[in-house]
């Protein structure tokens, strides 16, 4: 006779604790991206689209009717010099509403998204806990603008620094100005429709949004 063997469960394994960090941000409410309010802190958040862009069909319908199952880009934001370590107890400001703010500004320049499309939660966290939520969330959704349409949350590299190529993102989604000033690239916005609709339905957005897989 085979002995199973069992593994006793452990709270204080990472990926458990990554797990009740993601679990909570779930939890929390969905706002508007056009009714954000100023707030302080760090911690991580979702982004939800439920437009009628064609390459997100897939995406939309999982955001439908007051329910928000599928993000389509996670992210985080630390405290400024936290890669670097410093003074544990020091405020890391607005960081969270900064960058969902930056966000924003992207979605607005871009040609063909709509704003008001878009929704998000977040969840103000220890910074000790920011990064493991973010990779748990990451790994257990796939969203499309992490893992295939990459650039979304770039920056402007700055004056003399648009050597690189345009990302992704904006040649999807084209109006960022400091994108239209980095080296074009080969592949065409249609080339990418096509690579979102075959990742999409190769990895289909989850229909529970409360379930983290163990």
């Amino acid at each position: 006779m085979t002995i199973r063997k069992i593994i006793p469960f452990n709270p204080l394994d990472k990926r458990h604790l990554g797990e009740s960090v993601g679990q909570a941000m779930l939890q929390q409410a969905v706002t508007s991206m056009t009714d954000l309010k100023t707030f302080e802190g760090a911690g991580i958040y979702a982004i939800y689209y439920s437009g009628g862009f064609p390459a997100y069909e897939a995406i939309t319908q999982r955001n439908t009717n007051g329910k928000f199952n599928a993000p389509i880009y996670v992210g985080k934001a630390v405290p400024k010099g936290a890669r670097k370590g410093g003074d544990l107890e020091s405020s890391p400001g607005k960081v969270l509403y900064n960058r969902l703010t930056q966000h924003f500004k992207s979605i607005e320049e871009a040609s063909n998204l709509d704003i008001a499309d878009f929704h998000c939660r977040y969840l103000i966290v220890d910074d000790i806990w920011i990064p493991l939520g973010e990779s748990l969330l990451i790994a257990r959704f796939d969203p499309l603008w992490n893992k295939l349409i990459d650039g979304f949350g770039n920056h402007d590299p700055g004056s003399g620094r648009h050597a690189g190529l345009r990302p992704r993102w904006d040649v999807l989604h084209p109006g960022r100005h400091w994108a239209e000033k980095c080296q074009p690239r080969m592949e065409t916005a249609e080339q990418i429709i096509c690579e979102a609709r075959d990742y999409l339905r190769n990895n289909p957005p989850p229909e529970d949004s409360l379930l983290i897989n163990a």
